[in-house]
């Protein structure tokens, strides 16, 4: 089995240098258009759905504004620049952080340009679903409190200056992904970059006014439990997409995402068990994130032993994240995006370098020389370097939007009646 999974990675190999001599090849394509929509209903159904029941019933309306208006901001701003930013590349200087703006709207890609073997035109709407759920993602670390037009004027300004550079350092040809960086569909780009995000604007924005003084109670636990059923549904196009063909590595891929995440479930909902003698359907939702985010990075390198691994103490990981680190440090991540997000993302960052098999098919991976110890260094400098990056940039952005829409924060009276009515006009449960 380890033989045929180390020799199957040699099919792995960026699309970009695929695509002099590759013809079109309709299974891939077809394969590439699935997992893509797969991506979306796992953002605009699964993630609404997963956040939404998390929050308080006169919040939910907003919280799934928050999470659609980021994600079709992002989509656009992926077109017009954010694409061109992330997977343009050249020699030295400012290529080693971002790309330019060469393909400014898609400039020289036409319907018949090829990524590999199948269409450059579903490998940008591949990679904006990306860029999509991540900033969607951090959402939900300052819902029920935030200005929805400083969300607005955030988002665009984040998906610019800090998703399309992070990309590109790690996948677009920056200076970690020359280093060998692994992060096969996002635990780097993706998870650890929405984590941090959303722990930043967290601690900036200030905690909720009720927060510790009453309970805040989700509106469903239904909702929630539904909406990571469609998440760990679409994670399949997430991950198995991320081997950009009907190949064996999305096979791969598919069976260590779903190891991963059952492990995940298991070994949160044992955790509760133990210290609160109850398990819960909330946790078990929850368990299911972690495992599917700490496998991300990894869901083509490794196998099934190094998932469920990675699986099991990713529930671990998110549950002291939730329960035990928010709980010392004080802050008020709403719906623990850097508990659940971040952490688990850190860990199955590094966990990569330490259950990758070997060989690799990434030229100049440390591992694929057998050295074991300088991969995991490696990703060890992928996840510091995108934890400073982001945090540093996330302040900046946050106190330019709250400049440009006069505050990030909506009033105390906002506040208490909740965002829906006060912002939107709506109510999520007309009971």
């Amino acid at each position: 089995m380890k033989k045929l999974l180390a020799g199957i990675f040699g099919l792995l190999i960026p699309a970009v240098a695929m695509a002099e001599e590759s013809k079109l090849d309709t299974g891939d394509t077809a394969w590439m258009i699935t997992a893509t929509a797969l991506v979306v209903l796992m953002s605009v159904g699964g993630l609404t759905l997963f956040y939404g029941g998390m929050t308080r019933a006169k919040n939910i309306v907003n919280t799934v504004m928050m999470v659609l208006t980021a994600y079709s901001i992002a989509i656009v701003v992926w077109i017009l620049w954010g694409y061109s930013l992330a997977f343009t590349d050249g020699e030295g200087g400012l290529y080693a952080i971002v790309g330019d703006l060469s393909k400014f709207l898609l400039n020289g890609i036409d319907y018949k340009s090829l990524s590999g073997t199948y269409p450059e035109w579903v490998f940008i709407a591949f990679q904006s679903t990306f860029a999509a759920i991540t900033i969607a993602l951090a959402s939900g670390a300052v819902i029920e409190r935030m200005k929805f037009s400083t969300w607005v004027v955030f988002s665009i300004l984040w998906v610019t200056f800090v998703y399309a550079p992070i990309a590109h350092i790690v996948w677009g040809g920056g200076f970690l992904f020359d280093a060998g960086a692994l992060d096969f569909a996002g635990g780097t780009v993706v998870h650890i970059n929405a984590g941090v995000t959303g722990l930043v604007l967290a601690i900036l924005l200030g905690k909720r006014r009720d927060f510790k003084k009453t309970a805040i109670l989700p509106s469903s636990v239904v909702l929630t439990s539904l909406g990571a059923g469609l998440l760990w549904f679409g994670w399949f196009g997430f991950n198995a997409g991320s081997a950009f063909g009907a190949n064996e590595v999305a096979g791969v891929a598919l069976l260590t995402t779903n190891v991963a995440t059952a492990g995940g479930v298991l070994s949160w909902i044992l955790m509760e068990w133990i210290t609160a003698k109850k398990p819960t359907l909330l946790g078990a939702a929850s368990g299911a994130i972690a495992g599917l985010v700490a496998i991300t990075p990894a869901a083509g390198f490794v196998d099934a032993k190094g998932a469920l691994i990675i699986g099991l103490v990713a529930g671990v990981v998110g549950w002291f994240g939730v329960f035990v680190l928010k709980k010392a440090l004080g802050y008020d991540d709403s719906l623990d995006a850097f508990g659940i997000h971040g952490l688990a993302g850190i860990w199955g960052a590094i966990a990569t370098g330490f259950f990758a098999l070997q060989p690799l098919a990434w030229d100049g991976s440390p591992l694929q020389n057998g050295d074991r110890m300088g991969q995991i260094l490696v990703q060890v400098e992928s996840v510091v370097f995108t934890i400073v990056f982001t945090a540093i940039m996330t302040a900046i952005l946050y106190f330019i939007s709250s400049a440009i829409t006069g505050g990030a924060r909506v009033d105390e009276e906002t506040e208490t009646m909740g965002l829906d009515e006060a912002t939107h006009g709506e109510r999520g449960f007309n009971l």
